[in-house]
């Protein structure tokens, strides 16, 4: 009985130690973090605009007027369709890249350096770099079709395709991201599996799809989670790359972080932004916990 109250009294210590050291960065993470998330929470109660010293209370009025707003509605719509289309692209070309590099040849390093290059660069001058590759005029795109005879295309002035063109941008630039990612897990699959799924007969796009890709479960889990956050917090390539002489006609491609931006920062409705900010995480968290649930059912274990 005596030794079962040590063992309390240490291990009680010990949580103590860890929780005590940990206190700083919680306290960081809640001023940088919980706090600003719960101010916004709190403003989106509100009509609160800048410039008026009356902001009264409106109750969910902001979020009731979010159904109503054509442009909240486009935004949805466009930044759904452009994260889908990213996240599932992107993952569906990295994992194939990564099983062709996970094979150790010579020149693999170089080939992972190539690929992650575009993590790396800044995403301003990224994007300028996109701008004039689409540009319609003087674009390297264009030119490249027009030496086998076709059109030029208005990549980034043409409504119907300026989304499309953020994507193969996107997409470009998370690839080799989620490539590392698949490598360190691929290279961290015990080879005995695949050897024993070999010598069962096993042929390689079943050793792919019994033994590969439910031990990848995890990572492919991360990949799919980060990016679909990432991907519904585009910005800077959509301020960049559609306003100006570039834009698309009436108005650039509208997506939910640019509409927060216009309306709590052009008109100053830093209540109404506020709601629209609350709906994008609450639909963000609803897909990662979507994700994780779909993630729960294993099909190895069930097998």
């Amino acid at each position: 009985m005596g030794a079962r109250i040590r063992r309390f009294h240490r291990r009680h210590r010990l949580m103590l130690f860890a929780y005590t050291a940990l206190l700083p960065v919680l306290a960081l993470f809640t001023y940088v973090r919980i706090v600003p998330i719960s101010y916004g929470v709190y403003l989106s109660f509100f009509n609160w605009n800048l410039l008026k010293p009356r902001k009264p209370f409106v109750g969910f009025d902001n979020y009731l007027q979010l159904f109503d707003d054509e442009n909240f509605i486009l935004a949805l719509k466009n930044t759904t369709l452009y994260s889908f289309s990213v996240v599932i692209l992107s993952t569906l070309i990295a994992l194939p890249l990564a099983l062709f590099l996970s094979r150790r040849g010579r020149m693999s390093p170089v080939y992972q350096t190539i690929y992650f290059l575009p993590v790396i660069t800044p995403l301003v001058p990224v994007s300028i770099a996109w701008k004039w590759i689409y540009d319609y005029n003087y674009g390297a795109l264009n030119y490249l079709l027009s030496l086998v005879g076709l059109p030029s295309i208005a990549w980034l002035t043409d409504p119907a395709i300026a989304l499309w063109a953020l994507v193969v941008l996107g997409i470009w630039k998370v690839l080799g991201y989620n490539m590392v990612l698949f490598l360190v897990g691929l290279r961290n699959i015990p080879s005995m599996y695949l050897e024993a799924a070999s010598l069962d007969g096993a042929n390689a796009w079943q050793r792919f799809w019994r033994v590969t890709l439910p031990l990848l479960r995890p990572i492919l889990l991360f990949v799919l989670v980060t990016s679909t956050i990432n991907a519904y917090n585009v910005f800077t390539q959509v301020y960049v790359m559609t306003l100006g002489s570039q834009s698309a006609p009436g108005q650039p491609v509208r997506m939910l972080v640019f509409d927060i931006y216009t309306n709590g920062f052009q008109f100053f409705r830093m209540g109404y932004a506020s709601a629209e900010a609350v709906m994008l995480t609450l639909i963000v968290l609803g897909l990662t916990l979507i994700q994780f649930t779909i993630a729960r059912n294993d099909p190895a274990r069930e097998a």
